[in-house]
């Protein structure tokens, strides 16, 4: 682990970006935009690395999420192995620089100082007052321009220790998404056991989308706690714009999406619009009741949020739910469980002459309806075979596309998902006609023609 750290507003989320060669973290000249531990995988020169970028140092913080920033960047440095002390050479040595300094004489650990914004002679001239600091390692960048960067890279290798062989068995990425204030990052918190994320009852303290793995039956889960998703007319410009849309990245880059719901106004029409999200990319869907302790549960109470949830979410009718209490810890677990089977049902192979039985049967318990009667306009389905998983794809070969009728395509879906067991996983069915079929499977035409 490599963790950057420094002052508000000197560069750090631009020099993240530029390691990773992507704009991942949310670039802002307003002071404090970052707020949380942002971690993403990193490489050079063959290491890979994880790369933590942190909110900026301040001598006395004012107020509850200053604080915990804080916080947040002391955990970083606790679990780090190199620490890149970042500075500004624009506005020079400050106290708050001293102090820094001061308190990285006390680890052990490697410490490197990066003088940033430093673009031409003059500024490199000025930043020699940097030197007084005593940081052996010390280099002159330009995050913006991409000055010097490589060699602070090279140098950082060479500190980082040797890396262990490590083969995880599965991997499955859990974007965490809803509505803000629904209890995102403490659900998130839960499920790690420590304060990964800022919790506090202030709307959008969560900015960035923040990726943590994390270990749990011999599994290997990355969990992707995100900004809450606001209507669109209410989502505001700047920070909370690039937040939202960071969120909405994060489902599209997941397997499985855990949408969190409050138990006090469950299933409301944003809840469904972000359900939406996930359905329209094909991804798994788990609905998360969250702040369970607060309704006195009950059989009847949960009988009817599932009511309503599965009302709401009507053009998801398999979709799981999940009632747990990040407070208390209660459903932690269950929801991980769940997670995990969802997953495994997302990635099930059914073989290709199971699929021909199948299609039998169907066919000849319920034969495709004609337009206007004329049983030339009837569709007629050659054949299915799977290609893809997660989502498990099927690709059916009939005689005209344009003939399928929607209930048709409905009663299809429903017998692969009663014979297969997909109970609870989106499944994607794709129509093509016979003659784009054969063209679509490599070496079909060579074949015929040597016959």
């Amino acid at each position: 682990m490599v963790a950057i750290i420094g002052r508000p507003n000197v560069g750090k989320s631009s020099l993240f970006n530029r390691i990773l060669s992507r704009r991942h973290a949310i670039v802002s000249e307003v002071s404090g935009t970052t707020r949380d531990r942002l971690i993403a995988s990193a490489s050079w020169n063959g290491r890979q690395f994880l790369l933590i970028d942190t909110g900026g140092l301040e001598d006395d913080p004012d107020g509850h999420i200053p604080q915990r920033v804080q916080q947040q960047a002391d955990m970083a440095m606790g679990a780090a192995d190199v620490i890149i002390f970042l500075t500004d050479a624009v506005q020079g040595l400050t106290a708050t620089d001293q102090a820094v300094a001061q308190r990285l004489r006390r680890t052990d650990k490697p410490v490197m100082l990066a003088v940033n914004k430093v673009d031409n002679e003059n500024r490199e001239l000025a930043a020699a007052e940097f030197f007084q600091l005593g940081i052996s390692e010390t280099s002159f960048i330009s995050a913006y321009h991409n000055y010097g960067v490589y060699d602070l890279l090279e140098r950082m290798v060479d500190l980082l220790p040797t890396p262990e062989v490590f083969t995880p068995a599965t991997e499955l990425r859990l974007s965490i998404v809803g509505r803000t204030n629904v209890g995102k990052s403490l659900l998130t918190n839960a499920i790690l056991g420590e304060e990964r994320s800022i919790v506090s009852p202030e709307a959008g303290t969560t900015r960035d989308a923040l990726d943590t793995p994390i270990t749990y039956r011999d599994h290997t889960i990355t969990l992707v706690d995100t900004a809450g998703i606001r209507r669109p007319g209410q989502v505001q410009r700047g920070i909370e714009k690039y937040s939202v849309l960071r969120a909405v990245n994060a489902v599209h880059r997941s397997d499985i999406t855990l949408l969190i719901t409050d138990a006090t106004e469950l299933a409301t029409a944003q809840d469904a619009h972000i359900a939406g999200l996930a359905w329209d990319t094909n991804r798994g869907l788990i609905v998360v009741v969250n702040k369970w302790d607060l309704v006195n549960p009950n059989r009847f109470r949960t009988e009817r949020s599932l009511h309503r949830v599965h009302q709401r979410l009507h053009f998801m009718p398999y979709v799981p739910v999940s009632f747990t209490s990040a407070l208390t810890g209660e459903g932690i677990n269950e929801l991980l469980d769940t997670a995990l089977s969802l997953w495994m049902e997302r990635q099930r192979r059914v073989p290709f002459r199971d699929l021909q039985y199948l299609l039998a049967d169907a066919v000849s318990t319920h034969a495709p309806p004609s337009r206007r009667g004329n049983l030339r306009n009837r569709l007629r389905v050659r054949r299915v075979r799977q290609v893809g998983v997660n989502p498990p794809t099927f690709v059916f070969s009939v005689n005209d596309p344009k003939l399928l009728h929607f209930s048709y395509e409905r009663y299809l879906e429903n017998q692969i998902r009663e014979r297969f067991g997909f109970h609870r996983t989106h499944l994607r069915l794709v129509f093509r006609a016979e003659r784009e079929e054969r063209t679509a499977r490599p070496g079909v035409r060579a074949r015929t023609r040597a016959r």
